[in-house]
């Protein structure tokens, strides 16, 4: 049978058979060695990526919590950049045992597990936007109101990219269930729905991204620009290619396997076997170029708070805070332990 994605970015599954003649089902493509694959390679690499997510954004809500003003746009978009990675990242654990055992869990958790998947899918995406353009904004008119704004307008604004993505993520409880022990879309239309879905908001982060980006690095070159510039066009440069090596080759591999959700005539053995010598390859592509796509929601942190000179001291404040809290510790300990000998009985605290 011929694999592909359902469109959803961590299904397994195969296309529907009914295309094809009857008397060419025993020809489907065999790809048990792609679904090996992945079932080899993805829990593996999601268990690395849930781990350094989890600690980089539970890291970053700490100390923005501690030590900046959420009321401000800058922080609130970053903010809820490093909560919709979480929601992302909740999913993973769901999908590794997927790749190893299918779906075990029944179809509500099917649903639900989809939908906080694709809340955190979007809204990622969505504020990534948001913080490209307020960089824009901020490096190409930085007396704008825009860049200063506070309080309500930060509240309202991350709101709607909250309601926009739970708005997009709910076809989730209605068009998603559990097949086959396969959690997939219902049907072809809703699997390229999903797929071009991504697809679209692919194409406009990338606009948003080369024009933004191109315009600040003009910009920073001219020569009364900051003495920091070139620091700072190199994380522009590192910004663009980790996005595109990151999301291109996803992206592309998920639009050509939309096309076996497209109704096909009957056709012959040559065909069949034309088709399988592609999804081979393209199966191989999807589970590789998955990976450095849902990377992202542990390298934000990195490329979208600690490249900045404050969230460093912050940390450095932070860590320090808490070796000398560990050192009170020891020697509250150390002089426990002493008190206790001298008068006869040794203990631990």
């Amino acid at each position: 049978m011929n694999m592909a994605t359902t469109g959803s970015p961590f299904d397994i599954t195969m296309v529907n058979n009914s295309y094809y003649d009857d008397e060419y089902e025993d020809e489907m493509c065999n790809n048990t060695n792609v679904l090996h694959f992945g079932a080899t390679l993805t829990p593996v690499f999601f268990s690395i990526i849930l781990i350094l997510s989890l600690f980089g954004n539970i890291l970053v809500i700490v100390i923005l919590a501690k030590y900046e003003n959420l009321k401000s746009l800058t922080n609130a978009f970053t903010l809820n950049l490093a909560i919709s990675d979480l929601f992302f990242t909740a999913g993973l654990p769901f999908w590794a045992s997927y790749h190893m055992y299918g779906w075990t869990l029944g179809q509500p958790a099917c649903q639900i597990v989809n939908f906080v998947f694709y809340v955190g899918f979007y809204s990622s995406g969505i504020l990534l936007i948001l913080m490209t353009a307020h960089r824009y904004v901020a490096v190409m008119n930085p007396l704008s109101d825009i860049v200063s704004t506070t309080g309500s307008f930060s509240v309202i604004t991350c709101v709607i990219v909250w309601a926009v993505s739970l708005f997009v993520a709910s076809p989730a409880f209605i068009f998603i269930k559990v097949e086959q022990n396969m959690c997939v879309y219902a049907n072809s239309f809703w699997s390229l729905w999903g797929i071009y879905q991504q697809n679209v908001l692919f194409v406009v982060s990338s606009v948003v991204f080369i024009f933004c980006y191109s315009q600040i690095m003009c910009r920073l070159m001219r020569p009364t620009a900051q003495r920091r510039k070139n620091k700072t066009l190199k994380l522009i440069f590192i910004l663009i290619v980790v996005f595109f090596v990151g999301w291109a080759p996803y992206n592309i591999v998920i639009f050509l396997q939309s096309f076996d959700f497209w109704p096909k005539p009957p056709a012959d053995s040559k065909t069949v076997a034309s088709a399988c010598k592609t999804s081979e390859p393209l199966g191989y592509a999807f589970y590789i170029s998955r990976l450095f796509a849902f990377s992202h929601c542990c390298l934000n942190p990195v490329f979208y708070v600690f490249v900045g000179v404050k969230y460093k001291n912050h940390l450095k404040k932070m860590l320090k805070g808490w070796g000398q809290s560990n050192n009170r510790i020891i020697n509250r300990h150390s002089r426990l332990t002493i008190t206790s000998v001298t008068s006869g009985e040794e203990f631990s605290m």
